[in-house]
């Protein structure tokens, strides 16, 4: 239960943050898209450092689906728990976009109307989470310690140097389809950010034992 909650309560903490920053960037913006999205992707990176340093020891802070599938893919959690990171990832995620509504008096049920959608979209979300798999796994290998900082930095640049803005979380997409605001994604376009997010894990998995094993 400890380590469910760490997961909920981080996961729906990332999403308020994502959610709450974009709302603050694109009123103080001006009609900047670039302020607007710079006012977005410095807390959510700066918000990763936090959360995976408060909450790693306890449940590994995944925050992520696609973290957790890659995890029970290398056998280091069970199906039975990365199901329940999985659900609680999902339900935590959608309560902090509540959250963030309330905090600028927005109304709390919204569905986005932001379409992301297409082929660069869809790479853009492998790449994403492919590279983000890669930082995770290679911090693992390297530099534990330092995952935090790895992870709230690639979000940053990751937020910059993908067409899509770097979701890679398949409960990040899911919850941002329930805000109308500067960082929600249409239903119609969730699907095919889902997809390749998974996507984008398991080869993450499948490229981590040539670039991570002992074995020179």
């Amino acid at each position: 239960m400890q380590r469910l909650l760490a997961e909920g309560l981080g996961t729906a903490i990332l999403l308020a943050t994502v959610i709450g920053s974009g709302i603050m960037g694109e009123t103080l913006a001006d009609g900047n898209a670039a302020i607007a999205l710079l006012g977005n992707t410095i807390p959510t990176g700066a918000i990763l450092v936090v959360l995976i340093t408060i909450f790693g020891p306890v449940s590994g802070a995944h925050f992520n689906p696609a973290v957790t599938l890659a995890f029970f893919l290398k056998r280091d959690i069970s199906f039975y728990e990365a199901s329940g990171f999985i659900i609680v990832q999902i339900i935590g995620g959608i309560l902090g976009v509540w959250a963030a509504h309330l905090m600028f008096a927005e109304d709390v049920l919204q569905i986005s109307m932001k379409i992301r959608a297409g082929p660069a979209q869809g790479f853009s979300e492998l790449v994403a989470s492919f590279g983000l798999l890669i930082v995770i796994f290679g911090g693992i290998r390297h530099k534990p310690d330092a995952i935090p900082v790895l992870v709230g930095l690639y979000i940053t640049a990751a937020y910059w140097f993908t067409a899509s803005t770097s979701f890679a979380n398949p409960a990040v997409t899911i919850a941002r389809m329930w805000s109308d605001t500067f960082a929600g994604i249409a239903p119609a376009s969730a699907p095919l950010f889902i997809a390749m997010q998974l996507i984008g894990a398991v080869l993450a998995v499948a490229a981590t034992k040539p670039l991570f094993s002992d074995t020179h």
